[in-house]
């Protein structure tokens, strides 16, 4: 019977909302660190002391040696992007060893899937007559990769990489038909050579093999043994493929309800979920936005946040706070309490905006957010407007100490969610953040 108090960090928003500081804080408190979904597209940052760490596969817990990290079935691998990450973790006196246990059931991210997801988003964008269609994705192959999954026949695991012999006779059936897809998306590339990336894959299996396992039965174990589990999401619930703003969205299941299919645990052993949301709201790549603010505001906040990407550098689109969207993902979630991450951004406003309701086409009012991206780029923010507060607050460390208009802030989305906030960040450190 598992006695362990297993947590789940999930993102409330359309991303980058500070996840990887919350696991970085509460990995002392568990045992294993898992990652269930999504790919290379992540990008996680921890800070710690003067040192920055960027992470993108490999979960936040690495920078724990004495904790186990897991990189669950429902991750998409891209075996070099993992090996360069051990590989620049290992140079800065990280150990990476026991410690990191990938799932062989992962799927692979080969090569021609980031072809692919650059040529459809390019395509995308020229068909005439529709204007720019693409998604904005990271054209990291992650897409194209779960597609795969799907399709079945042409999908690479990690577990097939221990194996050249079935490596190539997969390749050798995916490589003809990607070589069709990709000319057909105007790709002008050498055909692909199913020997040469069997050779090369089957290469990074074998520099990999140590850490490749059956992670089902590993969780089930650490379960079986009392363990402590902290679920850590990648992307957001606002770009779950199911219930985000689709066709805006990533291609896994990013709220709290992939954990159970990405790890192979079920419903019954997750005990708390803890949503990260910043205190503003921000997006990158296309889809809707209804509380975005184009002007000087935006500006503002963009620059005193850094609103830049951790995995491609692109500038953030920033807003106000959208409440309807944050209860939307709280439900969708299972949500049991709040981290309000990057207030200290908000500091030196006069008055601070948070979106309450929507006004639909039709004139009517609703607080009900609405997960369909065509539809939501009609609706209006209709905002409630707050005092905000002078002061610097990136030194506090009791709420006691907050200005009074930024404790009259939290109230208030405290109250809209109905949900405590138990984590309040205020600096990118691990000391810089008020419980």
């Amino acid at each position: 019977m598992n006695t362990g108090q297993n947590t789940a960090i999930v993102g409330l928003q359309w991303g980058d909302e500070g996840k990887g500081k919350i696991v970085d804080l509460l990995t002392a408190k568990h045992d294993v660190i898992v990652r269930y979904n999504g790919g290379a597209n992540a990008g996680h940052t921890v800070v710690v002391g003067d040192e920055k760490y960027a992470l993108h596969l490999i979960p936040s817990g690495i920078l724990y040696e004495e904790k186990l990290c897991i990189i669950g079935n429902g991750v998409v691998v891209d075996p070099v992007q993992l090996i360069k990450e051990i590989d620049t973790l290992r140079n800065r006196g990280i150990e990476v060893g026991d410690n990191l246990r990938v799932s062989n059931r992962a799927h692979v991210v080969m090569p021609y899937h980031k072809e692919h997801d650059a040529a459809l988003e390019r395509k995308l964008s020229q068909i005439a007559g529709k204007g720019d269609q693409s998604i904005g994705t990271t054209k990291r192959g992650i897409g194209p990769a779960y597609a795969d999954k799907v399709h079945r026949a042409t999908a690479i695991r990690m577990g097939d990489l221990l194996d050249h012999e079935t490596l190539l006779d997969k390749l050798s059936i995916t490589c003809a038909i990607r070589c069709a897809e990709l000319s057909a998306l105007g790709v002008d590339a050498p055909p692909l050579d199913a020997n040469a990336l069997a050779d090369e894959y089957a290469a990074y299996g074998k520099r990999l093999a140590p850490h490749i396992i059956d992670t089902v039965y590993e969780l089930h174990d650490c379960v079986n043994d009392g363990k402590a589990i902290l679920f850590e999401g990648a992307n957001a619930c606002l770009l779950d493929i199911d219930h985000g703003t689709f066709p805006y969205v990533t291609s896994s299941n990013c709220s709290a309800l992939g954990i159970h299919a990405g790890t192979g645990l079920p419903g019954k052993y997750m005990n708390k979920v803890i949503g990260i949301m910043k205190a503003y709201s921000t997006r990158v790549g296309g889809g809707p936005f209804p509380s975005e603010e184009l002007g000087e505001k935006g500006e503002q906040i963009r620059d005193r946040g850094n609103e830049y990407g951790t995995t491609t550098g692109r500038p953030r689109r920033c807003g106000w706070l959208d409440l309807v969207a944050v209860k939307y993902s709280t439900m969708i979630c299972g949500t049991t309490s709040i981290a309000c991450m990057l207030l200290d951004v908000l500091s030196g406003f006069e008055e601070l905006k948070i979106c309450v309701a929507y006004e639909l086409e039709d004139g009517t009012r609703s607080a009900r957010f609405i997960p369909d991206a065509k539809q939501l780029a009609t609706a209006k923010p209709i905002f409630e407007t707050l005092p905000g507060w002078s002061e610097e607050i990136v030194d506090i460390t009791s709420p006691e100490d907050l200005p009074v208009n930024a404790k009259a802030y939290l109230d208030f989305i405290s109250k809209y969610l109905d949900l405590p906030i138990s984590i309040v960040s205020v600096g990118p450190k691990r000391s810089q953040t008020v419980i």
